[in-house]
């Protein structure tokens, strides 16, 4: 790259231009090269509020005396950190109690933007946050700190350069904003700190004489240890760098416990010629030390065996695997492996020497046990993780583990280390350094994973903070929340600010077509529109009507709030909505993606009120046949706002034939005519577990009982119309823009997905389970059928969802226009428009349909292949953590419920099993919605070809299997992982599991 620096511009024309030529090297070859021209100033402001150098302090937010609280400096002083330390450290910078004034350089900003896309994130939201002193200062366009990278120095080295450049500049630029003053015998000036943690940085650093504090680890150790009160904010300090900079001795000598990874640029390279395999890595909720990577070369995923072989890998990482040869492949486990049982011994403060580790021989007889016993036929692919590809840690929700803290230690206040157990049981235990464990019993807490080093058994990592007493409602709603990784931070002001100045006194102005509001829309004002949704529905998203046509057809349509009115294109607000994705429902409480101005009010399609909506409307033969659709911006006035409930009533209700009951029957009629021809096309009528929390009625809101959630007939309309507007947009939007549409999709899964149930229903029950197909599925599924027992078609279909892909949000220019379709409704191509207020793509193809109509132009982002790829990667994870909170959320009320019954809420159900295992049955309790695991202490015989087990008694052995209907006692305990309550179950009938 040739730079050319130009000083001496205005402000605004501040900026960076480049263009491209090429050149010829020595030998000849042509390459691409890029001219870039930087216009420097000489005014960029340091920052410094009063500074005497500096034109205009009025906007400038670091204190002039800097900080005052520290041994070291007192003088003052204002720290420069450098990019390693946001990289590693942000989890300090964040803390309230860490507030001294900060430098921070355009130079580490764009590199930790380069570096971490959620890092940078969080750096923004600090650099926002009130109460922190920040300046944010250009240096790469101040013409005593720009610099131009040398000839064979790396990005990285220039960045450093930069770094120390800017500090030395500060610490120049503070002498000269304070000449000495006449009579005064020692100047008292604050000084520029240089953070960084990089040895060779810091050596370059303290040879130029900067003031950069040096600990015998890392610096920001020392720097800490100056405070005043530094022993919480210890604990936050990252363990990931301090044995890289200077291992201590203890560290070199262990043995190592783990391979080491094969170096990025050898698994891509062995991904990208098929000697590796790249995947997500998955732990086995039964057994810790089993784990599978799905990856698209195999039907099925790669099993990995033992420690050893998952090699550190933590759910959720993108791994690279090596498959064994296939004689060495192996079967799934069949039995449950608890790691609590396994490491109850384990010693967190213990150096882990692999000759004597007793845990880890004990972990290696559990393994070879269990090979012992595997099924040769089942076998699948088998391999071991060579490397990670990305890492995916976070924060974690856990509970120091007691039992990891000595006798003595328990009411220490000195550093100690320590296991935090993390609540979910797809992850390891975290080895952690603490100064309170302590006063963090019985807490929950969250705690970052910095390193998984090849000698340690287990990931170390550091406190971040405490949530509040194990069990506590407030405590348990927040751990889910970051257990789940959902955004819940209020909306900032720069959010906020993007509302309607009028707040709830903003209406629809009177009509005029000249007025923004008006222009274009069609008013349907007049139009019996209603709302049918679930009780004490406050986002109300969507309305219907259905009214005969003079030529005996029927017009129906779907209005849908007009949220893209109001959430405009890369403002602050729908950078937020972007990033949350979703609204989240929990029982109790629902975080929203959007400000309840907007979600729960002005674009809430409430009765009697004038609401901008998007409307589809289609014209239908009595038979649901479209003859024609039209999409249109509009301005409706719902009449009524109806439950499920309430509308099956007035639907069903003789005495009633008013215009509104009409057009619900309409819509009913319509609607199953509609069912019947997307069954008929093959799609599927599949099941989840639907339960109702019950809730007191008094101010504590407390959970009393459980009951199945009512499915009714108007359930059915509203979904009908909802997938035929969805289907409708999908097909217009595509149209119109075929590289860049938002769609949703929903992949075939592998037919080796369903191997295991087609084999239990023909074994168990003599059914033929056919998947060539999703009619086939369809037909199969409706024919396994129990007289006897009505629930048993549903367990079938929840148990076949669970062999689904999930469906997931694309770019239409990103996949072959052959696996767009939606598998489960059988439809070639499909979107989600119908609820934008809580589903930010739903926004995205409002503006799309907005623009494929006519009404308005395309936002340059929608244009960009890229961008919308980007977007909708972070949605759909978003969607599926938003699922996974509202699942646990309904698992820990019901928990609350079944208590308040009495003592342990102990309580008698029937259950379905739905899986054997050597040591114990899995089983489904309909009823409530929930799964549990009984397990046997006693040797029992295990068939697995049959998925039977037979438990030995002193006067008939009992045989259990799949499929059959038992009775549990159902009882709550803490949960040793989650420290919350737990259901807990033991056989009551045929036979009572406690006396095994």
């Amino acid at each position: 790259m040739v730079e050319i620096t130009i000083r001496k511009r205005s402000r605004t024309e501040a900026v960076v231009t480049q263009r491209k030529f090429f050149k010829k090297t020595a030998r000849g070859k042509v390459v691409k090269a890029v001219l870039r021209e930087r216009y420097l100033r000489d005014d960029v402001g340091c920052g410094i509020h009063g500074c005497s150098v500096c034109s205009d302090t009025t906007q400038f937010n670091l204190p002039s005396t800097g900080s005052l609280e520290h041994e070291l400096f007192p003088d003052g002083h204002y720290i420069l950190p450098d990019t390693n330390e946001f990289l590693s450290q942000m989890d300090l910078f964040e803390s309230d109690a860490f507030a001294p004034p900060l430098i921070l350089l355009q130079t580490v900003v764009e590199e930790v933007r380069h570096r971490s896309l959620p890092l940078y994130n969080r750096l923004k939201t600090l650099m926002k946050t009130e109460g922190k002193k920040i300046w944010v200062f250009y240096n790469e366009y101040r013409s005593e700190t720009a610099i131009i990278r040398e000839e064979g120095e790396s990005p990285n080295d220039r960045n450093d350069r930069g770094i120390r450049k800017a500090t030395t500049w500060y610490n120049s630029h503070i002498s000269l904003a304070r000449p000495p003053v006449r009579g005064q015998s020692k100047r008292v000036l604050p000084t520029v700190v240089l953070l960084t943690d990089d040895v060779a940085n810091r050596q370059k650093a303290e040879k130029d004489g900067l003031n950069c504090v040096s600990g015998k680890l890392y610096l920001p150790k020392a720097y800490v240890e100056g405070m005043k009160n530094p022993a919480n904010l210890l604990d936050l300090l990252s363990t990931a760098v301090s044995e890289e900079i200077e291992p201590t001795k203890a560290v070199a000598a262990r043995q190592a416990l783990y391979p080491d990874y094969l170096s990025l640029s050898t698994l891509l390279a062995g991904v990208k010629f098929g000697q590796l395999h790249q995947g997500h890595f998955n732990a086995n909720q039964y057994n810790y030390l089993e784990g599978s990577v799905p990856v698209p070369a195999l039907d099925k995923p790669i099993l990995l065996i033992g420690r050893e072989n998952m090699n550190r890998a933590v759910q959720g990482d993108i791994v690279a695997v090596e498959i064994f040869d296939e004689k060495e492949w192996k079967a799934p486990a069949d039995e449950v492996v608890d790691q609590e049982t396994t490491l109850r011994n384990d010693d967190a403060e213990e150096s882990e020497e692999e000759e004597d580790d007793e845990e880890i021989l004990a972990e290696r007889r559990v393994v070879q046990a269990e090979l012992a016993k595997r099924q040769a036929a089942t076998k699948q692919p088998t391999g071991r993780v060579v490397g990670i590809i990305k890492r995916n840690w976070r924060s974690y929700v856990c509970h120091i583990d007691s039992t990891s803290l000595t006798s003595s230690s328990t009411t220490s206040l000195s550093q100690q280390t320590v296991f935090a157990t993390p609540v979910s049981r797809l992850l390891p235990r975290i080895r952690m350094r603490t100064r309170q464990a302590p006063a963090l019993l019985g807490q929950k807490i969250l705690v970052t994973i910095d390193k998984w080093d090849s000698t340690s058994r287990y990931p170390e990592g550091h406190f971040v903070r405490a949530l509040g007493k194990v069990e506590s409602k407030e405590a348990e709603q927040e751990s889910l929340l970051l257990e789940y990784d959902i955004p819940y931070r209020p909306f900032g002001k720069a959010i906020l600010d993007c509302l309607p100045p009028e707040g709830d006194s903003w209406v629809v102005p009177p009509k005029d077509l000249t007025h923004p509001e008006w222009r274009d829309r069609e008013d349907l004002r007049d139009l019996i529109i209603c709302s049918i949704d679930p009780p004490a529905c406050q986002d109300i998203d969507d309305a219907l009507h259905a009214r005969p046509l003079p030529n005996g057809n029927i017009e129906a349509g779907v209005h849908i709030a007009d949220v893209s009115h109001f959430v405009l294109p890369d403002n602050p607000m729908d950078h937020e909505a972007a990033a949350r994705g979703t609204t989240v429902y929990l029982v109790d409480k629902r975080i929203d993606m959007l400000p309840a101005l907007l979600g729960t009010n002005l674009c809430s399609l409430r009765p009697h009120v004038e609401r901008l909506a998007f409307s589809v409307i289609w014209e239908l033969t009595p038979e649901a046949e479209i003859v024609n659709v039209r999409f249109k911006k509009s301005v409706i006035a719902s009449k009524s706002a109806f439950t499920y409930k309430e509308a099956q009533t007035r639907k069903d209700d003789p005495k009633l034939n008013d215009d509104l009951t009409r057009s619900i029957r309409l819509l009913n009629s319509l609607a199953r005519k509609l069912k019947e021809v997307r069954m008929a096309a093959g799609a599927l009528n599949l099941a989840s577990p639907e339960v109702k929390i019950q809730m007191d009625s008094s101010e504590s809101s407390d959970p009393i009982d459980v009951e199945q959630k009512e499915l009714l007939e108007t359930n059915s309309l509203v979904e009908e119309f909802m997938l035929l507007a969805n289907i409708s947009v999908a097909r217009e939007i595509e149209e119109a823009f075929p590289q860049t549409a938002v769609l949703r999709r929903h992949l075939p899964p592998p037919r080796a997905n369903f191997e295991k149930l087609q084999d239990i229903l023909l074994k168990r029950r003599g059914m033929k389970l056919d998947v060539s197909s999703s009619g086939a599925l369809a037909a199969s599924l409706d024919k396994c059928i129990d007289p006897d027992e009505p629930a048993f078609n549903t367990l079938v279909r929840i148990m076949a969802t669970r062999c689904m892909l999930a469906a997931e949000y694309f770019c239409s220019g990103s996949v072959a226009r052959d696996t767009f379709g939606h598998y489960g409704l059988a439809m070639p191509i499909y979107t989600h428009f119908t609820s934008p207020i809580r589903r930010y793509a739903d926004v995205l193809v409002h503006r799309q349909l907005s623009a494929a109509i006519g009404y308005s132009s395309l936002h340059a982002t929608l244009h960009s292949k890229s961008h919308v790829e980007r977007v909708l990667d972070v949605v759909n994870r978003r969607h599926r953590m938003a699922q996974r909170a509202g699942r646990a959320s309904v698992e820990f009320y019901v928990s609350l419920a079944l208590r308040a019954r009495g003592e342990k809420g102990s309580t008698v159900e029937e259950a379905f099993v739905i899986r054997t295992f050597r040591n114990g049955v899995a089983v489904y309790v309909s009823k409530l919605g929930i799964e549990g695991l009984v397990t046997f202490k006693q040797e029992i015989q295990f068939d697995a070809d049959a998925y039977t087990i037979t438990v030995p008694s002193a006067t008939k052995p009992s045989t259990i299997a799949v499929f059959d209907k038992v009775k549990v006692n159902v009882e709550i305990e803490k949960d040793k992982n989650t420290q919350r309550g737990r259901v807990k179950m033991f056989l009551v009938s045929p036979i009572d599991s406690r006396n095994l």
